[in-house]
């Protein structure tokens, strides 16, 4: 995958600024909006039952976040999925915490017997543990003792009975479609020190899929976010990072993404 075609993608939600629906947790609801704005969308957190619908009708994509998951937020998700549906629009399905949680699981199960999503993301644990039942971990961070190899077949296999794409976030993000997989190896190891950076590159990749409906848009989240990360890494702290991960997600250089830009594809054929 090259680097104009990303960029291209870039410079598309700039130009047409795509109002996006996200029903996502509170921990991390202000970052997914600044995400958002800072590559050119706009950014709505509507979740109340009685609205949900409502707003996804006048959106361009739908982000639906299982973080911190609440009753309400559980029913507004299903509406909004329904909505989005009937409007044909991109949808980011985002398994946070399915792997510790059964309740999660069996919830996300339910939203994917409904309807399918464009886009099924999780860290290595969240989509390992969707397709092996048995699979359990603690906490939402990924396990890094899962190999690459695993994990492909896992993303291969969950793409292949959705028909979706699936993006599997770690130290490498790994984003599938049945057909390819691209492996994504930009990212430094801060994005994992402050809270909701997985959550923000499940909302970039809404963003993206408003302007490229296919795999490009989740690998063109993956590559701007590890190259964010890259440039923003900074001795001085957690917080002086966020700051300059915001200021490089706006502004990041198109001939930055392409120098730094390093993607390679594996067959997706059972391992």
């Amino acid at each position: 995958m090259e680097a104009k075609q990303l960029n291209e993608i870039r410079e598309a939600v700039r130009e047409r600024s795509p109002l996006v629906h996200c029903i996502t947790n509170p921990v991390s609801i202000h970052s997914c909006a600044d995400a958002i704005l800072a590559i050119g969308g706009r950014p709505v957190m509507a979740e109340h039952p009685e609205e949900a619908a409502e707003i996804t009708e006048t959106a361009q994509a739908l982000l639906l976040n299982l973080g911190n998951i609440t009753d309400v937020r559980m029913e507004s998700m299903r509406y909004s999925a329904e909505a989005a549906g009937r409007r044909q629009l991109p949808v980011v399905l985002d398994l946070v915490g399915i792997a510790c949680s059964g309740l999660r699981r069996a919830y996300a199960g339910r939203l994917l017997r409904e309807g399918t999503p464009t886009v099924i993301k999780g860290n290595y644990s969240e989509i390992y543990a969707f397709g092996q039942e048995t699979y359990q971990s603690a906490g939402v961070d990924a396990d890094g003792t899962l190999r690459t190899e695993e994990l492909i077949e896992a993303v291969t296999a969950l793409a292949e009975k959705y028909r979706c794409i699936v993006l599997a976030s770690g130290a490498v993000d790994i984003v599938g479609d049945g057909k390819r997989c691209c492996l994504v190896h930009n990212g430094h190891p801060q994005l994992s020190r402050i809270t909701g950076t997985g959550c923000m590159l499940g909302a970039l990749t809404a963003c993206f899929l408003t302007a490229e409906p296919g795999i490009a848009a989740a690998v063109t989240a993956c590559a701007v976010m590890g190259i964010c990360g890259e440039l923003s890494a900074t001795e001085r702290g957690n917080g002086s990072f966020y700051t300059n991960l915001m200021d490089y997600l706006s502004v990041l250089p198109p001939e930055e993404l392409e120098k730094r830009l390093h993607i390679t594809e594996e067959g997706c054929g059972r391992l």
